[in-house]
């Protein structure tokens, strides 16, 4: 635990790519393979369960700290972040320490979830009274099912790529899908050549950067494909060994949550892997995004859901044919045979490709891009006929050309400290449009778009300025105004103003503006009627 505390302390206390990278590496040349398998847990976002309940966990911590609730609520409002504010306030023994390694602390963790409460609580003071501050602290984040690390997943394959020196399309490929360190080993995932890799793994999804510049730097059109970005949940099907796999681009299999798309396990040939957009689909076409949400995270999908929601997968790429990897294939050669594919299924509204645009001149495609939100699209993606598909994001071969985001300009309301190195800064941001009676409501939240400068000053405005407190929330004098951007619009119930935006981001701090000049909620209605 030493070892992994240290890691983790040193990848925080940096924001240099070479220097995690160097980091971790380390960390997978010198850690046991026991620990090295729990690390790249951890590091792909797989958090284990351990059923405690954090209410209990808070009121443990202030009594073995002997400090009433209310300090150590209001010192956790201070830190921002649970685990770290237990390791901060618990009384500290230099006689005690503990050698055991990560593993064996998650050995330690898998007891909980038999134990009873009382059980519990002793079992959680004792790794407390063994454990350094910093140690605690990664113990807490664990225990709580909340670790999370400034590392994305290509900075992790990287890492073990150069650990282990193996090509890192292979690593990105290994670490992919469904996999649990208590039924495997390091050796077994990482080291076997393959061998180990199991029907339902997808490959790492290739995606695009951001058209650079006007699009006729591309040069020679008749190079390119164009089709719409669509808007929907980005999958894989997968039809190996006679069965039927879907996974999302966030690594979790969805197989269940779409039942009309399981018709494809008896149209697909086996061995073949598909990669393309889930959407809500009725009558021939997509439906906004915000259709599709209202079945997203539901346990059980009613029969009302299913009619009112419907999905379709829209194919765009192919992977794997008959067995067989084809990712090298040129993306004309691809698209060929994902064309071939889709012809030999029958009469299917539920399976669709994503059509090619025809065009000749990029003028075409200028003309043709501000209509995109009336076709139910984000824009243009734009793919070089002679591409492989690549893992992860790369630039040259797939760009996409997203269409400008709406806005508004909107005065700031509420505010919340953020965490990690942000801990002592108001980050979060609550933002409100005028109502019909002159009052702000509240419509959106946003937690990027300004410079660490911007972040600083905004604080310091708030810090000064705060008129009430609810728990973590500051109240703010409504004064800062700011232009919010967002990709979409909708009618929701569950929000005061009627309105959900999806996406929303700032874009722009308006020093020029005063709070009464802010936009009002006809504004955002008046949005939302022009892409009904």
């Amino acid at each position: 635990m030493k070892q992994f505390a240290e890691l983790f302390m040193n990848l925080d206390r940096t924001n240099k790519t070479n220097a995690k990278v160097e980091l971790m590496k380390n960390y997978f040349l010198t850690a046991s393979d026991e620990d090295k398998l729990w690390a790249l847990t951890l590091f792909t976002g797989r958090r284990p369960s351990f059923k405690v309940n954090r209410t209990q966990v808070k009121e443990w911590a202030a009594e073995e700290a002997d400090i009433p609730m209310w300090l150590f609520q209001e010192s956790y409002h201070s830190v921002g972040d649970l685990g770290e504010t237990i390791s901060l306030i618990l009384p500290r023994s230099a006689a005690t320490d503990s050698d055991r390694s990560l593993t064996e602390w998650f050995d330690y963790l898998h007891a909980l979830p038999a134990m009873t409460e009382g059980e519990k609580r002793t079992h959680i003071l004792n790794a407390w009274a063994q454990l350094s501050k910093h140690e605690t602290f990664v113990f807490n984040k664990l225990l709580m099912g909340s670790f999370r690390i400034g590392v994305s997943q290509t900075l992790v394959v990287r890492a073990l790529a150069e650990a282990t020196e193996t090509d890192s399309n292979v690593i990105a490929h290994r670490i992919m899908g469904q996999w649990d360190p208590s039924q495997t080993t390091f050796e077994q995932l990482i080291l076997d050549k393959g061998e180990n890799d199991n029907a339902s793994r997808p490959y790492p999804f290739f995606l695009a950067y951001p058209i650079e510049g006007d699009i006729s730097g591309l040069g020679n059109p008749g190079d390119w494909f164009a089709e719409w970005k669509w808007d929907g949940i980005r999958s894989q099907i997968i039809y190996r060994n006679n069965e039927l796999f879907i996974w999302t681009r966030g690594e979790e299999l969805s197989t269940d949550k779409f039942p009309e798309l399981h018709f494809l396990s008896s149209v697909l040939p086996n061995g073949t892997v598909l990669d393309g957009e889930i959407v809500s689909y009725f009558d021939n076409k997509p439906m906004p995004f915000n259709v599709l949400q209202t079945r997203i995270g539901r346990k059980n999908l009613s029969k009302k859901v299913l009619e009112e929601a419907p999905v379709a997968f829209i194919a765009y790429d192919i992977l794997e044919a008959n067995g067989i990897d084809i990712r090298d294939w040129p993306q004309s050669q691809r698209r060929a045979q994902l064309e071939t594919i889709h012809q030999n299924v029958p009469g299917q509204s539920y399976f669709n490709l994503s059509p090619l645009i025809d065009f000749k001149e990029w003028s075409e495609l200028h003309d043709l891009h501000p209509l995109s939100r009336q076709n139910i699209a984000e824009g243009f993606m734009i793919k070089r006929k002679s591409s492989t598909y690549q893992v992860g994001r790369k630039k040259g071969d797939w760009w996409k050309w997203k269409i400008n985001p709406l806005s508004v300009d909107a005065v700031l309301i509420y505010a919340q400290k953020g965490s990690g190195r942000r801990a002592e800064l108001f980050t979060d941001y609550t933002f409100a449009v005028w109502g019909e009676d002159k009052k702000l409501i509240p419509f959106a939240k946003a937690y990027s778009g300004l410079t660490d400068a911007e972040i600083g000053q905004v604080d310091y405005f708030i810090k000064r300025n705060i008129l009430e407190k609810f728990g973590p929330v500051r109240t703010v004098k409504p004064e800062l105004v700011f232009e919010i951007g967002f990709e979409g619009i909708n009618e929701s119930s569950r929000h005061k103003s009627g309105i959900a935006v999806r996406f929303p981001r700032i874009l722009r701090w308006r020093k020029d503006k005063k709070a009464e000049e802010a936009d009002t909620l006809e504004s955002l209605k008046g949005i939302l009627e022009m892409y009904k």
